[in-house]
Order: C-alpha cells, then structure tokens, then sequence
C-alpha cells in the first residue's frame, strides 16, 4: 500500500472533495490520542476532550473498541470507508454503512489494526460496528457540526490553495504539500507512505483527495471487485490535513490591536503571517469578501500589509512594518 499505480486517465478524473463523515472521523482520532499540531487545535481539544473521555468511562467497550481502532500503524477498515464524493454530507448515509458491517468483520479489521490480542470483551460483543457509528454520531453533535460551516470555508480555501499549485508545478508539487511522506515517483507511481506494501493499481478508478481541518490524515479504498458494490465504482481516497496556516483559525486577536485598527481589520492583519490570498482570508475570518477587500485596501494603504502575484492569485502578506504592529501588541512588555 506503500506506492499506488496511477495512470493518465486516473490522474486526469482524479478531484477534491469535501466530507462531513470523515472529518468526523478525524475528530474521533484527535479525540482518541490528544496531541495538539497548534494553539487551535489544543483550544478544541481543552473544550472537548473532558466530555468524550466522561462518555468513554460510561462506555468500557467502546473506550477498548476506539484504542484498538486506531492502532499504532493502522486503521481499522470499517471505521474508514471511502466516501463516494457525491455530496459533502455523507454524513448519515456513512454512519448508516458502518453501523452495518458485521462484528465477525470488525474484529476482522481489528485483528490487523490493534497492536496486541483483542480484549475478551471485544472479541464476543455483538454490536461493535453499532457502538462506534453511535459514538461517531456523538464527535459529529458535539464537537463537529457547531463548528462545520467554519470548518467547511477551510476546507474549501485548501482545495483553492492545492488548485493554486497544481497551475503552478503540477501534481508532483501538489502531492508533495499534503502529506510528509507522500511523493509522485515519476512513471505513474505515487508514494502514499513509508510503508513496506505491495504497490496496489489504481488504474481506472477515482481517485479522491480530502482534506480534513485537524493535522490526521490516512487512505482508504473501496472496490467492486470484492464483494462492495454500491454502484459508484472503485475509488481510492487520500485524506490529509489542511495547511496549518489554515486550520489554526484559534489564534487570538490582541485587544489592543483591534481597538487600534478595529477587530474586524485587526483579525485579518494577524492571519497575514504568511500570504494568503482574499478567498483564504474570507475562509480564515468568517468576512464578507467585500469587507475583506476594504480592509485589506486600508492595511495597503497603511503599509502594514503588500501583495505579490502568484499565477493567477494575488497573494497578501504583513510587511516588516505589520509584523511590528502585531509583536508590539502581543507583547506589552
């Protein structure tokens, strides 16, 4: 599973898609093993972490379910199916598949997933598939959907950001940002990890990439071939996270700047530390795109901020003189 043989034409059919059910998913993975990538997520995580650990204690197998899940190296299958890429919230209809997947083919996947021998508990409960659709339910109400529209606009600003560098260097450079260990090879190879697996090709089915607002990402398949028809075809998934600059939208706004420039300006002066574009910005802030444009005129014009071009985007940045604003104001001292 190491390298997948891609050809021109998967390549070429090849699309981003965004997905309720497994950004859920990535939030039960946080959740499960608690290390924050940056403040955001340490933020969500302080907010969430007390009542899925409370729910988990009620819980004894599904605490002993989700840790054996989500092994060291692997994924449990079941927990991951390929979304279809039809529509965004595939939510319902996912859980939905996975409630339904027998506990003789979860402890199947658990069997390869789990670092040790299963628990007895596990390996005699009769309604494992059950109880993790139910708790992905659960992440989904609590801790995904109050956020999802805000998580939605990152999502969508990273496909605008991966689309921006397909113009610029072509897949090789896009595959390379998404994942560490994921490179093009050259010769229709793509390497998805460092693991030692036999290659698998890919030719011939859809190849799906999903980005994911926390730093957790992994691959999944589904195949027609055995035994999984649901009538959209084979299709493979890379789901990876989004640029970090893009899912941090935790950070603080220093009072004292926004009371300088006003919070709406000052939200936007802070998210420049690295060039975005206004469609990133809009995505970032929750603005309006034409309250982005005016703030962004004004912060031209006050020379806090300058733009360079970049293909067909126009890229904003703080300049020396904006970064000494922001540092003055986080810093009082």
């Amino acid at each position: 599973m190491g390298v997948w043989q891609v050809d021109a034409d998967t390549l070429a059919g090849s699309r981003f898609v965004v997905s309720s059910l497994v950004e859920t998913t990535a939030s039960l993975k946080k959740l499960a093993a608690p290390v924050a990538a940056h403040p955001g997520e340490r933020r969500w995580l302080d907010a969430h972490l007390p009542a899925y650990r409370a729910r988990l204690a009620a819980e004894p197998v599904t605490a002993l379910l989700v840790d054996a899940a989500f092994g060291a190296t692997w994924n449990a299958d079941f927990l991951t199916p390929t979304p279809a890429g039809l529509r965004e919230d595939d939510l319902d209809e996912g859980l939905g598949r996975i409630g339904a997947v027998s506990s003789d083919a979860v402890r199947a996947d658990l069997a390869v997933s789990s670092p040790g021998p299963l628990p007895g508990p596990l390996a005699h409960a009769d309604d494992l598939a059950e109880r993790v659709a139910d708790l992905l339910g659960w992440v989904w109400r609590e801790t995904v959907r109050p956020e999802w529209a805000r998580r939605r606009r990152v999502i969508e600003a990273d496909v605008v950001a991966r689309t921006r560098e397909l113009t610029r260097g072509g897949w090789a450079v896009a595959f390379a940002g998404m994942r560490p260990t994921m490179r093009w090879l050259g010769e229709g190879l793509l390497r998805i990890n460092a693991h030692d697996y036999p290659p698998r090709d890919v030719s011939g089915a859809r190849l799906l990439f999903v980005p994911v607002t926390l730093k957790e990402g992994w691959v999944s398949w589904h195949t027609d071939g055995n035994g999984e028809s649901d009538g959209t075809g084979d299709r493979y998934a890379v789901v990876y996270p989004c640029a970090g600059a893009l899912a941090d939208t935790g950070r603080a706004t220093p009072d004292g700047l926004a009371a300088l420039v006003g919070p709406a300006r000052a939200h936007v002066l802070v998210r420049l530390e690295q060039p975005l574009s206004t469609t990133q910005l809009v995505a970032l802030t929750g603005q309006g795109l034409g309250s982005v444009g005016r703030h962004l005129k004004v912060l031209l014009d006050a020379r806090l901020v300058g733009r360079r071009r970049a293909g067909r985007s126009v890229l904003y940045f703080r300049t020396p003189a904006g970064d000494a604003l922001v540092a003055a104001q986080r810093d009082p001292g």
